[in-house]
């Protein structure tokens, strides 16, 4: 029972995080300026994700305590994510990780868009807010 209640305090968070998301497609200068900061991850610790940003379709940028920035490039696109900024995600761990899925949450509230497969996790630099 309280791995139920866990796990639903971590959706709880979880869409609040998503639903801070901004979709804010980068200028090419500006993706110009990203880089890879080291090896792909399958998975980041939710408790230090601060903030999402949704690029478009396929891209998310996950800000870090720390100041570390992960980059999500879903193996497909995500139908509306781009255009709707907002996601869910549900786990039972204090992870979000590749083999997880997203949701996309379509306005008004209550209606759920398509779900969506994550990749893996890569750390970069020269992402903007």
């Amino acid at each position: 029972m309280s791995r139920m209640i866990a796990g639903a305090l971590i959706l709880v968070a979880a869409a609040a995080a998503g639903m801070s998301a901004n979709a804010r497609p980068l200028k090419p200068d500006q993706e110009a300026k990203i880089k890879p900061a080291g090896k792909p991850v399958d998975c980041i610790p939710i408790r230090s994700i601060t903030s999402s940003r949704v690029r478009d379709d396929s891209t998310i940028d996950f800000y870090m305590s720390g100041r570390k920035v992960y980059r999500n490039t879903l193996p497909n696109s995500c139908p509306g994510l781009g255009f709707e900024e907002r996601f869910s995600y549900a786990t039972s761990l204090s992870q979000l990780c590749s083999v997880d899925i997203i949701t996309v949450l379509r306005a008004p509230p209550g209606i759920g868009g398509p779900s969506c497969g994550l990749g893996k996790f890569q750390p970069i630099s020269g992402a903007p807010k």
